[in-house]
């Protein structure tokens, strides 16, 4: 009779735990997903300050955009989104990518990418970057994304011992995983927009 009733009480716990947990969930819900589309869209403004406004690309698929960067080498990177940048008159300006790159040191680092219309790069933020505190995470300074704003060149390659080519990014003293993470998350974009643009002059 004791173990029957151990287990009710038990049974009529778990049940009300479920329901709080779902009763918090749809609390929160709304206000974490308003949080992320509000950093989301300053991530865009900021990668493509001159653009008025964002719109999907037509026909975009998650998918299929990954599976071609997969295909093109840019293993563990995927494409998650996909916006033309627009002037007030509606004139495309460029592109902002949502990039993600699954070889970080502390995990999944995602960012958004902007790059106009002939191959330059406007400048990288980052949406969720769990890197070491000190070394990985300097990554999220300005002086590293700094390097990638105004590049136009197909890929970049990172080097420990002082950038001296258009191409090259300095190293993370310490993180070569993380500054490898991003620089690969950085050209799959780069490899994507050919493939949406139809290609820029980069020679």
């Amino acid at each position: 009779m004791k173990a029957v009733k151990n287990v009710v009480v038990l049974t009529i716990i778990t049940v009300l735990a479920g329901f709080l947990l779902g009763y918090v969930y749809d609390l929160t819900k709304a206000p974490i997903e308003e949080a992320t589309l509000k950093a989301k869209e300053e991530a865009y403004r900021n990668v493509f300050p001159k653009a008025d406004s964002f719109e999907p690309v037509d026909g975009f698929d998650s998918n299929i955009a990954t599976n071609g960067i997969n295909m093109a080498g840019f293993e563990g990177v995927t494409i998650d989104e996909a916006l033309t940048s627009l002037d007030a008159s509606g004139n495309v300006l460029g592109y902002v990518f949502t990039v993600t790159s699954k070889e970080g040191y502390g995990g999944d680092i995602q960012l958004s990418m902007g790059i106009s219309d002939d191959g330059t790069i406007n400048g990288i933020e980052f949406l969720s970057i769990q890197e070491t505190a000190g070394l990985g995470m300097k990554a999220d300074s300005d002086e590293f994304k700094s390097q990638f704003k105004g590049m136009n060149v197909k890929q970049i390659s990172y080097t420990k011992t002082g950038k001296v080519n258009d191409y090259e990014i300095d190293a993370i003293s310490g993180a070569t995983i993380t500054t490898n993470a991003v620089t690969n998350a950085v050209n799959a974009g780069l490899s994507y927009f050919e493939s949406v643009n139809g290609g820029a002059d980069n020679e």
